[in-house]
């Protein structure tokens, strides 16, 4: 089981996955989330705090306490996403958007696909140090990454338990997605209530799904990437239905992902390392130090072209380049 927890991965992925991360949070400030703030606007007592707010205890929020968090939080989770001080900077943003989520939460409503993100954030500052493309293995990195990836499929499972519980076997008979489509459905889920019984069988698949969720861990690595990406299908159809995007939960599966081959300032330097010697070889130069006048790699194009592509010092286990 400890084999299996601390799994090593690729320290360019746990780099990747930290990036997406805390960009996600300072996006979430600012798309998701930016009603917070209209908290302070309710009355004091209206306030009431989750279990962990109130053993902690913290404070109502005021104008000034949710401002101060905000900005706070936003500058911390840009910062952290460069992947600098990833201790300092990971809990700090960790404990400020744990604070944003318990003001969120507090006022009758707690939604569970924030579980996972939740979790990336409170793990991720003991991954350490790690650069993007770097291909040495880390197994603290795989821990950070495997208990994301348990919180992930922890909320499919407890949510079909939760149904269940709360709702008994006539959650799965009953008119819940009905009232979902008469709520906030679209014109698609509006042409899909009309097939008769397809909603009684998309709540059956539905709690069967998240069910059968933990099996993504005893498949092979092309069955489990192909498991996940029915994950996001499924959430990409409820989206296009009932507009519910679970967009943490979606940040937070990303753990799953060979994040380390997606490398867009790599693939941009590619592009424009390839433009330069095909614009410079269309005008004739003058100059004694071109192409045809100076050895290979000592003038200014042979001296920077390698380094054009990845200025990232070599490492250990890993090769020069990207």
């Amino acid at each position: 089981m400890s084999r299996w927890l601390t799994e090593a991965v690729p320290r360019g992925r746990v780099a990747a996955f930290r990036t997406l991360i805390y960009l996600f949070v300072a996006a979430d400030l600012v798309i998701f989330t930016p009603w917070v703030r209209t908290r302070v606007s309710v009355p004091g007592d209206l306030y009431q705090p989750l279990l962990i707010g109130r053993l902690l205890p913290l404070p109502t929020p005021t104008a000034t306490l949710v401002a101060v968090i905000f900005w706070a939080l936003l500058l911390l989770a840009l910062l952290a996403a460069t992947g600098r001080a990833p201790r300092l900077l990971g809990w700090a943003v960790c404990a400020l958007y744990l604070e944003w989520m318990i003001i969120a939460m507090s006022y009758g409503k707690v939604d569970h696909d924030r579980f996972g993100l939740l979790v990336a954030l409170a793990v991720l500052p003991t991954a350490g140090r790690a650069r993007h493309g770097d291909t040495t293995r880390t197994e603290a990195g795989g821990w950070a990454l495997r208990v994301t990836q348990i919180a992930v499929i922890c909320t499919y499972f407890l949510a079909a338990f939760a149904k269940l519980r709360f709702g008994g076997l006539d959650w799965l008979t009953g008119s819940v997605l009905a009232r979902a489509i008469i709520r906030r459905g679209t014109d698609l889920a509006d042409l899909i209530a009309q097939v008769p019984h397809l909603l009684i069988v998309a709540q059956l698949g539905i709690v069967a799904f998240e069910l059968m969720s933990p099996v993504v861990f005893l498949l092979p690595p092309r069955w489990r990437l192909a498991m996940v990406g029915f994950f996001y299908s499924f959430h990409a159809a409820t989206i296009a239905t009932i507009t519910i995007s679970f967009a943490p939960h979606l940040a937070a599966m990303t753990s799953f992902l060979p994040l380390e081959r997606v490398r867009p300032l790599v693939w941009a330097r590619r592009l424009i390392g390839r433009a330069t010697p095909a614009s410079a070889t269309d005008v004739p130069s003058a100059d004694p130090t071109d192409a045809d006048a100076v050895p290979p790699g000592q003038g200014p194009v042979g001296a920077g072209a390698e380094r054009a592509l990845d200025d990232q010092a070599p490492v250990v286990g890993r090769p020069a380049g990207p």
